[in-house]
């Protein structure tokens, strides 16, 4: 009997495990859990601290010599440095008070030195930096500025030497960067560029290199991307102006078109022993054709090379050239290498420049309000040769360009997509592709986040 209840125990207590196993588990670690905390709740006690035997120690310490360094706080002085930018209306006393320096003598200095007076006062928009005492006498005043020469900058130095100062002018190399920027059309190239936060100068760059393939005035399209990478100059960890682009890539309605500059070292050296550099595709075509897309670097096609109504003798009669719209006094530059013809006035053409490119080639920049160039003159691909005016038969200020061969008139934007570009030697193509997968591997870097850099 006793057996029997005990069997009907055990069963139950299985059916209870199999059907909440959980529970059962959660029970035997309590119990498990409380078992440990009585076993730990009767271990014997560590002896108590009353019985241990106590020692007492007296050592005699000696005071450090408290004034010797206080008198050496008081001796011991720091430097304090302040950048301030320049303005107009500055005086020697302005400027100090603005960099927080009190010091009648180097105001007093400031107002009599030649080159503080020249480089500093009244010249706005420069970068000083003034180290001062905690008297708040200057110690050191310098600022950097850019040259025409790209490898060097001036610095100048006002110090103090004792009770005196003293200032000279140095001349120091740049320290060379670069930098990655990305943007997409949404407008225009240069409201792009300004939303990428790129300077101007590397707008215009990227304008140049692309011209030959791209004419900006009137083939941008929204969501046409480009990135880039570029040169920056640095004066003294102060970025002071910016140097060429190195690489970029533009997306122009879907075609993407890559550039980059390169050296040909295996070319003759030029006369002062230098090596010129030019930009290239990423095959090795020189981007630089024989005519540039456009003579001006931003303007608007206001008339094409094609049927119209005259503006002045309201006749349909054929355009055979194209119209820029631009504001007066705009530079207009030589699509290409040439010799001038002829510059001055002429009947509706108002102040004209002819210029003849040799091959029977020859361009015609119509209604200037100035010429830079008078005939006989040898000129270079894109060097202005005048600015748009309206003088002549003209509406108003555009100007109009005309390419004849042979005298018979072409349309100008397709004689520059046409013109021919040249490919880089064969010795020189090792070092191009080596250096051509590096900025690949850049450009397609920053080709990832360019969407997000134009925000």
């Amino acid at each position: 009997m006793k057996f029997a209840a005990l069997s009907l125990q055990i069963a139950s207590a299985l059916e209870s495990l199999r059907r909440h196993p959980r529970r059962v588990a959660a029970a035997l670690a309590t119990v498990l859990l409380g078992t440990g905390v009585t076993a730990f709740g009767v271990a014997p006690l560590a002896p108590d601290a009353a019985d241990l035997p106590v020692t007492q120690v007296v050592e005699s310490v000696q005071p450090l010599p408290t004034r010797s360094q206080a008198e050496a706080l008081l001796d011991h002085s720091f430097s304090l440095y302040r950048t301030e930018t320049t303005r107009s209306s500055d005086t020697a006393e302005s400027l100090l008070r603005r960099l927080n320096i009190a010091d009648p003598a180097a105001a007093a200095f400031l107002r009599q030195d030649g080159n503080a007076r020249q480089f500093i006062l009244g010249r706005a928009g420069k970068a000083v930096t003034a180290e001062a005492n905690d008297s708040q006498q200057l110690l050191k005043l310098s600022m950097r500025w850019a040259t025409d020469d790209e490898n060097f900058f001036k610095r100048l130095v006002i110090e103090r030497q004792g009770s005196a100062f003293s200032s000279r002018v140095e001349v120091a190399p740049y320290a060379r960067s670069s930098r990655l920027a990305a943007g997409v059309i949404r407008s225009s190239l240069f409201a792009a560029t300004d939303e990428a936060g790129l300077p101007d100068a590397i707008a215009m760059q990227i304008a140049d290199i692309f011209s030959g393939d791209i004419d900006f005035n009137r083939s941008l399209r929204k969501g046409d991307r480009f990135s880039v990478l570029y040169e920056t100059m640095e004066a003294d960890g102060e970025p002071l102006r910016v140097g060429r682009v190195l690489s970029t890539e533009f997306v122009n309605g879907g075609k993407s078109l890559q550039a980059m500059w390169f050296r040909d070292e295996t070319q003759p050296p030029g006369p002062k022993g230098e090596v010129k550099g030019a930009y290239f595709s990423m095959d090795g075509k020189s981007l630089r054709r024989a005519y540039l897309a456009s003579p001006m670097e931003f303007s608007r096609v206001t008339s094409g090379f094609s049927m119209r109504m005259h503006p002045i003798h309201n006749t349909w009669k054929a355009h055979l050239g194209v119209d820029y719209g631009a504001p007066t006094g705009t530079p207009v530059r030589s699509v290409g290498e040439g010799l001038v013809e002829f510059a001055g006035s002429q009947n509706g053409f108002g102040n004209v420049v002819y210029i003849n490119h040799g091959k029977g080639h020859t361009t015609v920049y119509a209604h200037l309000s100035r010429i830079n160039v008078k005939r006989g003159d040898r000129v270079s691909q894109g060097q202005h040769v005048g600015a748009v005016g309206a003088t002549g038969w003209a509406t108003g200020p555009h100007l109009h360009f005309e390419f004849r061969i042979n005298g018979v008139h072409k349309d100008p934007i397709m004689i520059a997509r046409q013109s021919e570009s040249v490919p880089l030697s064969a010795a020189a193509m090792p070092a191009f592709r080596q250096m051509a997968g590096l900025m690949r591997q850049q450009l397609d870097a920053v080709a990832g986040w360019q969407p997000s850099a134009a925000q």
